[in-house]
């Protein structure tokens, strides 16, 4: 498997000497100064591009775009939609034409990945991501203040949530306000309590069939001029894999996979394996949803997860947590195989290794959370040796 890296620009304090020194050669990364909708022009492309080809010695290339984003007006299925599927597939066509030709997006509303803590302490002083479903139902259900929020959380959990809430300050609920929003990438907007519940609002009527066929629409649009140009689209899973605040989640589980690979039958029309998205998701066997989806998959996101019984979760070390590791990389080599044998000259799939714990001399930088340089460095290494003695023992192409 191709190992990449993400990187968020020349921002990032993670800079791409430092990205080469951990071994990766792919560069996973997006155009996060343009706003959603907007089109990604050739021009501004190649000089991304170029900022990661500048330095000849270190090898690197643009593998993967994490993400192009969708409009939220395309998920809600309100308004002439159609200058934002004409602007999408313009964005399609000039990645093409430079040569970035697999794309990773999501469909979650509103939000994108969601943690309460972006500091849980670890043995020794490390830290990582974790998901409280008690401080989520505080956030949901009395900061919030959603309408019916109770009914979707558990009798204990509520009890534990309204048990934080009372003893809580005003600096712990912005702290947790922050840490919801802080999935979300780059330089997008933030929401504030009454931003939020706007956008709740517009979502007022989408349940899941009606957020499914507003993601089927999406693919008939733009699946067609991407199989054109010869993009693959990989859509990334809920994360976490169920509703949360009372959206719809759509990308959770095998029925859902099914449901976005049929909705389109197109070799452009793909998924992005997340074993930790999917991971936390009880219900969900991800060695198991890799191999039935194997030829779908286009792009692969390594990680662990710990879940526990009342919907709590958090970043497991990468061989450690829930998700038998091995048998998810044994799953992609033997796909990476198939692929080679079969003549598909983009046969091998790019990985990366997705949130790290923050260890080390990276405790404290200004990394983007879940984001750090040696945890991601460390879960690299410990995956590259998977994959390497699984590619020795099976004779499967690295």
């Amino acid at each position: 498997m191709e190992q990449t890296w993400r990187w968020f620009g020349p921002d990032d304090v993670v800079q791409l000497p430092h990205i080469r020194q951990t071994g990766a050669t792919g560069i996973v990364t997006a155009l996060h100064q343009i706003p959603y909708g907007v089109v990604w022009t050739v021009e501004e492309i190649e000089v991304r591009k170029a900022l990661i080809a500048a330095d000849p010695s270190l090898g690197l290339r643009w593998s993967v775009v994490e993400s192009l984003p969708i409009h939220e007006s395309i998920k809600i299925g309100e308004g002439d939609l159609e200058p934002l599927f004409d602007n999408y597939r313009q964005s399609l066509r000039n990645l093409a034409q430079c040569g970035v030709t697999t794309v990773c997006y999501n469909f979650m509303p509103v939000l994108d990945w969601t943690r309460t803590e972006l500091a849980y302490p670890l043995p020794g002083g490390g830290t990582a991501l974790r998901f409280n479903a008690h401080e989520h139902a505080a956030f949901d259900c009395f900061m919030l203040e959603r309408p019916g929020a109770e009914a979707d959380h558990s009798p204990e959990v509520l009890a534990r949530a309204k048990e934080w809430f009372e003893r809580s300050t005003e600096a712990d609920r912005r702290k947790l306000l922050a840490n919801i929003m802080a999935g979300l990438p780059g330089a997008y907007d933030r929401y504030d309590i009454p931003g939020l519940r706007r956008m709740l609002d517009r979502y007022r009527e989408i349940d899941k069939p009606r957020l499914r066929e507003n993601l089927a629409r999406f693919l008939r649009e733009v699946i067609p001029v991407a199989e054109e140009v010869g993009i693959r689209m990989c859509i990334h899973p809920d994360d976490p894999p169920r509703p949360l605040m009372g959206l719809p989640r759509i990308v959770s589980n095998e029925d859902d996979l099914a449901f976005i690979v049929g909705a389109i039958e197109s070799p452009a029309n793909g998924i992005t394996l997340c074993s930790g998205s999917l991971g936390a998701g009880p219900a969900n066997d991800v060695p198991a949803i890799a191999r039935r989806f194997a030829k779908h998959i286009y792009f692969a996101h390594l990680r662990n997860v710990a879940k526990e019984p009342d919907g709590s979760f958090m970043e497991a070390d990468h061989l450690g947590g829930d998700t038998d590791m091995v048998a998810v990389v044994t799953a992609l080599l033997e796909e990476q195989k198939r692929r080679k044998d079969s003549g598909d000259p983009k046969w091998r799939i790019p990985m990366r290794p997705d949130h790290g714990h923050e260890l080390l001399d990276d405790v404290g930088k200004k990394t983007h959370p879940g984001y750090p340089a040696i945890g991601r460095l460390k879960g690299l290494a410990e995956l590259r040796g998977v994959m390497t003695t699984v590619s020795s023992l099976k004779n499967l192409p690295l």
